[in-house]
């Protein structure tokens, strides 16, 4: 059963799946037994946080706010531009992609860089506005990326030293 947020997301396009070849490809190298599955039970998992979900609603919800011409000037006019120096959509997304940890901080300037998949496609200028939701889809795969590296029952554990 679709969740809420996930009507959302497709709603503006973007899929689970979409999503989830994204934390694939991202986890793949570290992980060679990792399916999709697992990738896609990730994404999910993120998208059942409550704080994600409003992080998500509120990045959405501006975006279709600028498509309808509803938001005051300068907002409008930034948000029609994709103002380079905006910043605040990154800033929004972090609020995701910090839930596991420092390294969805890592991935997600990596996906903001290179922009694989579904985050590129929301990123081309168009009829529709996706100020911010290409980079909550880059904090979300983040998040999601982060969350299955967190859970690698192959990854070393070091134990702490006893205090002298």
């Amino acid at each position: 059963m679709m969740t809420g947020i996930e009507k959302w997301l497709l709603k503006r396009g973007v899929s689970v799946s979409d999503v989830t070849e994204i934390v694939y490809t991202l986890q793949r190298p570290y992980n060679g037994d990792l399916t999709m599955e697992e990738c896609e039970e990730s994404v999910r998992a993120v998208l059942a946080k409550r704080e994600v979900q409003y992080v998500m609603y509120t990045g959405i919800a501006l975006d279709e706010l600028a498509e309808r011409r509803l938001l005051p000037e300068p907002l409008q006019s930034i948000m029609e531009t994709d103002e380079s120096l905006y910043g605040v959509d990154e800033t929004l997304a972090l609020g995701i992609t910090n839930v596991y940890g420092m390294i969805g901080l890592t991935s997600f300037g990596y996906l903001d860089k290179v922009k694989p998949g579904i985050i590129r496609q929301l990123n081309l200028k168009g009829e529709r506005i996706h100020v911010f939701l290409d980079d909550l889809v880059a904090g979300l795969a983040a998040a999601a990326s982060a969350r299955i590296a967190h859970q690698d029952p192959k990854a070393i554990r070091y134990d702490l030293p006893e205090s002298p």
